[in-house]
């Protein structure tokens, strides 16, 4: 499976992550929405599985989790926006990666064995980091992830 992984949006989908994540099997979106029009055209690609960021407000973003999981063929991963609230031991869980947003900063890293995945912003330019989105190849346990640098 192919897996697009997006965050921090704040209602600017660009066509740039939609062409990123194009081909995608299923989309996870960890935070900082923006808008409720986001994750219907990322369902347009494929199924979207989200969490509610620090500026998702109003009725729309109340129905989104604060956290989720989810099972993508043989691996759960975690989902919530700021890693900072994780509040159990992903490793002891059984989990294969967290994803998280919020800083806005991607990464790549697996501490204990856990992937954590952070996609960085597709939405506006923050400072200098760049703007990204990642994407990860599942098959069976393992996942290999990679960040995508978006031409904008």
């Amino acid at each position: 499976m192919l897996v697009g992984i997006i965050s921090d949006t704040h209602g600017l989908l660009r066509p740039e992550a939609l062409t990123a994540l194009q081909g995608s099997d299923l989309i996870l979106h960890a935070g900082d929405v923006g808008k409720p029009e986001v994750l219907e055209r990322l369902g347009g690609i494929a199924p979207t599985f989200a969490v509610r960021g620090n500026i998702d407000k109003g009725a729309w973003a109340a129905a989104l989790p604060a956290t989720a999981r989810v099972e993508v063929g043989e691996s759960l991963f975690w989902m919530l926006h700021d890693i900072a609230d994780l509040d159990r031991d992903p490793a002891a869980a059984g989990l294969a990666a967290v994803v998280f947003g919020h800083s806005h900063t991607p990464s790549v890293e697996t501490r204990d064995g856990v992937l954590y995945i952070n996609p960085g912003s597709a939405g506006p330019r923050r400072f200098r980091l760049p703007v990204t989105v990642a994407r990860a190849r599942v098959t069976g346990r393992r996942i290999r992830p990679h960040i995508v640098e978006l031409p904008v």
